[in-house]
């Protein structure tokens, strides 16, 4: 396991021990959410937010990476930063060797496709023909890569994302997980570089998470891919994922496989309660996930 230590002194960050150092690199990064107009204190005194990272520096592997840890403690904003999404205060952030910020916006999502936690969208054409405009705009169009060896890249999204019930349909008569399952197609069609994705399956039925977290870590090994996926469940991210990047409630973080970093002692640490009682908190927060996506419908 890595520890990623913080120095009191000037709040620098760093990973060491880590090998492939190569996908996302943090330099100096500092980043604060603006404060929110209304949001004020017991006294009436506006709220100015904290920073939710300080003179961070870090680099990143790649490969097929879980982010775990609590609610609030940096995992979509780290994502949101590496991928371009959200620009520093001060600072560089380099994807894949380029400064994310300086891209346009077709190459920046060729770069790093970005699945966010709830995704609204207007459009009423059918699953069918946005899978077909989103594989036709992308990194994989009228190439031979479909994982199983046999069809082309879409026809095997919609076998394994069990998408063959909702091709007629849009999105917007879809129910959660069946967006859900239309949006990992969606990331692997387009063959964007990177992948990250923040908390995507957890409307999804059991089943149909590990089907699909099978398929993307092959997706990734099989295309020399990146995914970074933040999730809740602790069984699945032992079970499928490559490393394991585990955030701490003081910003600290370790890094290194689900062994390394997932034992009760860390996770008692970052979670702030016995280990034994974990399994009952993800279920507690996929509820909460469930039901703020409901309120956004």
């Amino acid at each position: 396991m890595c520890p990623l230590f913080a120095d009191e002194a000037d709040f620098f960050y760093y990973i060491k021990c880590m090998d492939s150092l190569d996908f996302v690199e943090f330099n100096d990064v500092t980043f604060t959410y603006p404060a929110v107009e209304g949001d004020v204190d017991e006294n009436g005194e506006q709220i100015v937010p904290k920073p939710i990272f300080e003179h961070f520096s870090a680099s990143l592997p790649k490969g097929f990476v879980s982010l775990v840890g609590q609610n609030g403690c940096g995992k979509s904003t780290l994502m949101l930063l590496a991928s371009g999404r959200l620009k520093p205060d001060s600072g560089n952030v380099s994807l894949l060797g380029k400064d994310v910020f300086s891209l346009g916006e077709e190459e920046k999502n060729l770069l790093a496709t970005v699945i966010y936690q709830n995704m609204e969208f207007e459009t009423e054409d059918s699953v069918e023909s946005l899978l077909s405009q989103v594989y036709a705009g992308g990194k994989f169009a009228g190439k031979a890569v479909a994982i199983g060896g046999t069809g082309d890249l879409k026809d095997e999204a919609i076998r394994v994302f069990e998408l063959e019930g909702v091709l007629n349909h849009a999105l917007t008569h879809l129910s959660k997980g069946e967006i859900q399952r239309v949006l990992l197609a969606f990331s692997v069609l387009y063959g964007s570089e990177s992948i990250f994705m923040d908390e995507p399956m957890f409307a999804m039925e059991e089943a149909q998470k590990e089907k699909s977290l099978a398929y993307l870590k092959e997706f990734a090994r099989k295309t020399n891919r990146t995914i970074y996926i933040a999730m809740h469940e602790l069984d699945l991210t032992k079970k499928f994922a490559e490393k394991v990047l585990l955030f701490y409630p003081n910003r600290d973080m370790s890094f290194g496989t689900p062994d390394e970093v997932l034992t009760d002692e860390e996770l008692e640490k970052a979670y702030e309660i016995p280990a034994a009682l974990l399994k009952k908190k993800e279920d507690m927060t996929r509820e909460q996930l469930a039901a703020e996506s409901a309120m956004m419908r």
